[in-house]
């Protein structure tokens, strides 16, 4: 994903705080171990709101570690692991093999070239054990994909493609709760298209790239974009919260009330900034 999912420290206890990097240092390690190094480089912010979402959810037992590590050599860290931590090291895999095929449909690169070798083999394995993950972030990327050759503007039904992909993401299980949980991956996974868009215009338009506000200025696109993600972090607030978490939840909420925002609102005290 594009790391808009996280914490805002300031508005976090000490003990929440903790508790999150504790989370993020088991992702980690549960991509280390199973991917090496290749895996590590795929650690992301968002999938540690979806390990703390499962873990609070399913009540998952935790195992908790003090270990080195080499980013971080000078002591022991805390490191909390629960089975949710593999599930999403599997999906991180996923998500970059996919992103580096889209990579290499759209720019030709040779980095995206390599990076579909380098993760097409795990990715291959991964496909027989998530099916139905796998299939919906393939179908994901190749309508976005066909949608953006045909220069579509509709930017709701672009985030519509991240949306279902992120939804059978956060369906680990075909139970009673999985709605719940794909409704709060649709709409978080539109916000992030939308925001992710948002902030690459300058970028985009430079490099003459895909963007669906290409040929408007952001100062102006602000108003609109702060109330389309406004309607999806509401949405997708609403379908947490009828999800019966049983740990963590503070850390959740402070990331989806507060952190998603963070670089919106640094966008915007930078458009502000320009106009004085």
């Amino acid at each position: 994903m594009f790391g808009y999912v996280r914490i805002r420290k300031p508005e976090l206890l000490v003990k929440d705080y903790e508790c999150y990097k504790g989370f993020y240092c088991g992702l980690c390690h549960s991509l280390r171990d199973t991917y090496g190094l290749r895996g590590q480089v795929t650690l992301t912010y968002d999938m540690t709101f979806l390990v703390l979402l499962l873990s609070s959810v399913y009540d998952l037992a935790v195992k908790e570690e003090h270990k080195r590590c080499i980013i971080h050599p000078a002591g022991k860290r805390r490191v909390i692991r629960t089975e949710a931590a593999d599930y999403a090291a599997d999906i991180n895999m996923l998500l970059s093999y996919y992103h580096f095929v889209d990579d290499k449909q759209d720019e030709h690169s040779l980095a995206a070239s390599l990076g579909v070798q380098m993760y097409r083999g795990q990715s291959r394995r991964l496909e027989q054990h998530y099916p139905r993950q796998a299939r919906a972030i393939a179908e994901g990327m190749q309508r976005l994909h066909l949608l953006e050759q045909e220069d579509c503007r509709n930017v709701s039904a672009l985030a519509d493609c991240f949306g279902r992909m992120l939804a059978e993401v956060f369906a680990w299980k075909e139970d009673g709760l999985a709605d719940f949980f794909r409704e709060t991956g649709y709409y978080l996974g539109k916000f992030i298209y939308i925001m992710d868009a948002f902030e690459d215009l300058p970028e985009d338009t430079h490099k003459e790239r895909f963007n669906p506000y290409l040929g408007t200025d952001r100062r102006e696109l602000l108003p609109q974009v702060e109330e389309q993600l406004l309607t999806e972090i509401a949405a997708a607030g609403a379908a947490f919260e009828k999800l019966p978490c049983l740990e963590y939840r503070d850390i959740m909420r402070n990331i989806l009330y507060a952190g998603v925002w963070n670089r919106f609102d640094r966008i915007k005290q930078e458009l502000q900034k320009e106009e004085q």
